[in-house]
């Protein structure tokens, strides 16, 4: 399954950059993420449980970062394994650009893969949860951008 879709976030390129490689602000964007250790450039050990349809489960896995434009552009990818449930894997390629007054656009087309009994649940209900899993993480990311933006003061 593969989907697009874009982002306007009311800050600087830079502040969006620093909080898209910022581990502490990744584990808080990636919906039902309990746990994330490692660093950018050796990659993420993490833990998520979420609920797809009847099926619950804990991921256990990894999230890389890889070909890495430094202020404009990479690909988030992770990949775990839910025990019985079976595996996840996605990924999305990001790209930044500034916008008209002073915004940032952030643009991505995401994929996903599951096996085992994720996959026995069918196309259109593994479909909705993946693209609903990247339009919550690229929201939560939003959010957690905005919110940690000063507000501007009188000039």
């Amino acid at each position: 399954m593969e989907f697009t879709g874009s982002r306007t976030i009311a800050a600087p390129r830079a502040a969006v950059w620093a909080a898209l490689t910022d581990p502490s602000v990744l584990r808080q964007a990636i919906p039902g993420c309990t746990q994330m250790t490692g660093s950018v450039e050796e990659g993420f050990d993490a833990v998520v449980t979420q609920k797809v349809g009847p099926v619950k489960a804990t991921f256990r896995g990894t999230v890389t970062l890889s070909d890495v434009v430094p202020g404009a552009s990479y690909r988030i990818e992770g990949a775990g394994k839910g025990g019985v449930a079976g595996f996840a894997r996605g990924g999305a390629d990001v790209r930044l650009t500034d916008a008209d007054g002073g915004v940032t656009l952030m643009e991505y087309a995401a994929d996903g893969k599951v096996g085992g009994k994720l996959a026995q649940l069918g196309g259109r209900v593994v479909g909705g949860f993946a693209r609903t899993m990247a339009d919550r993480f690229f929201a939560n990311l939003e959010e957690l951008i905005e919110d940690a933006r000063p507000p501007e003061g009188p000039r």
